[in-house]
């Protein structure tokens, strides 16, 4: 059975109104002879009683709505040690406040784990209050540095934003690309810095790319209320300001007359559809001839129709780490049969994750504790369908990064050589 109600915040006047309350979830009842002790109170004799935190109506929505089909299709009938699966989701709007509202709320219903938490700032101002509570996030869709290692008991399925953009780099940088003709438009918050230190990380093995290394120091050090633009190959944008990306923009327009080059591939990390999308939108609006690349946690089928509405068919790359959707792995073809028109990167990730949390659980010997389902995944690997993953040296099963380039309107996958000749026109 499944029971869909909502649970969203409405803030006037600096007060929190309770629009609506329940549960997204999916809630599949037995009985169960024989029932099994259990020391978590979010373990009963017959229930495991699952949570998430996700945008399903902020700015983000899509991903989040993409997320939760992906884990309630892999859950879906499933049961561990006799008893069934009981998944709980809270809308948090894309706003950190009500992740953190959220996820109290459900750490008060005893959820034995986070699966599938959505959006960085938002993951970011929980992730404390889970380690708080030790109680494990499972398969967040990030590959933020916040969750690696992060702190608390952190799993993750995928590879970090930082291995997707060494692979540009290198990928770029191999075929005579100059590190000063790799630029960046990023969120101007703790999350975007996050990344730029990644895209720093990345340079840095680099040779010839000291310069590009000492103007991101620069950026970094700035004290966080103060204007980052206009200092090195960045770009920043506010998240109050989603839709406007002239300031990122003319940052990086400030950035090729200093270095008398053009920012010939422009990285874009982390980050939502809207403002992606918009800043795509803005530099062809001014015939920039730009490549540019996204990171795996946009979710494709709306970006897509967005490109599409201002008849942009090309000149994106973006980075995936999850299989192709028509990929023959046994895994791959359950998801397309478990979700089908609704299958997409983020529903297959989300998919892959709630798989994931089922092995784990699974492979649990003794009692459903917490303590218990750590054991089961730390220093383990498994094969989700054909799909492996393996956690002997870190929290992170997955390095798998692969390359799609948007042509004629759909993104298709290509060979490292492919995606070189790309970047030599």
């Amino acid at each position: 059975m499944i029971a869909n109600a909502e649970l969203t915040w409405n803030m006037q006047r600096g007060h929190r109104n309770w629009l609506s309350a329940g549960l997204f979830g999916l809630t599949l009842l037995s009985s169960v002879s024989n029932p099994i002790h259990a020391q978590e109170p979010s373990v009963t004799p017959t229930t495991i009683r699952i949570g998430s935190v996700m945008d399903l109506q902020g700015v983000s929505r899509s991903r989040g709505q993409a997320m939760k089909a992906g884990i309630e299709a892999a859950l879906k009938n499933e049961k561990v040690q006799g008893r069934t699966l009981e998944f709980i989701v809270l809308n948090d709007s894309f706003e950190p406040s009500f992740a953190v509202e959220a996820a109290k709320k459900l750490i008060d219903q005893n959820v034995f784990v986070m699966l599938g938490n959505t959006g960085g700032p938002t993951t970011q101002a929980v992730v404390p209050l889970l380690a708080e509570h030790k109680i494990p996030g499972v398969g967040f869709p990030l590959g933020s540095a916040h969750l690696r290692p992060g702190v608390g008991d952190i799993i993750n399925f995928r590879a970090s934003f930082g291995q997707e953009v060494n692979r540009l780099i290198e990928t770029a940088l191999a075929v005579g690309l100059k590190a000063q003709e790799i630029c960046a438009y990023l969120p101007g918050d703790a999350a975007g810095m996050g990344s730029l230190a990644m895209i720093r990380a990345a340079f840095e093995k680099q040779p010839h790319a000291a310069d590009i290394v000492n103007k991101i120091d620069q950026i970094i050090a700035l004290p966080p209320d103060q204007d980052h633009n206009g200092i090195g190959p960045v770009g920043f944008y506010k998240r109050s300001e989603l839709t406007q990306a002239r300031a990122g923009y003319q940052s990086l327009k400030q950035w090729e007359k200093a270095a008398n080059t053009p920012c010939r591939l422009v990285l874009t990390v982390g980050g939502i559809n809207i403002s992606t999308a918009n800043f795509i939108q803005y530099s062809r609006y001014k015939e920039e001839k730009w490549l540019v690349s996204i990171t795996s946690q946009i979710e494709m089928t709306s970006f897509i129709k967005e490109m599409a509405a201002h008849n942009i068919k090309d000149g994106v790359i973006v980075t995936q780490v999850v299989p192709p959707l028509d990929s023959s792995l046994p895994i791959i073809e359950e998801a397309r049969k478990a979700l089908g028109s609704d299958i997409s990167n983020i529903s297959l990730e989300g998919y892959i994750v709630g798989k994931l949390c089922l092995a784990i659980l699974r492979n649990v010997k003794g009692e459903l504790t917490r303590e218990n389902f750590l054991k089961a995944v730390r220093g383990r690997a498994f094969d989700l369908g054909g799909l492996p993953l393996d956690f002997s040296n870190d929290n992170q099963g997955s390095d798998f990064v692969q390359l799609q380039v948007l042509e004629e309107g759909a993104f298709k996958t290509k060979t490292v050589e492919q995606i070189q000749k790309l970047l030599q026109q």
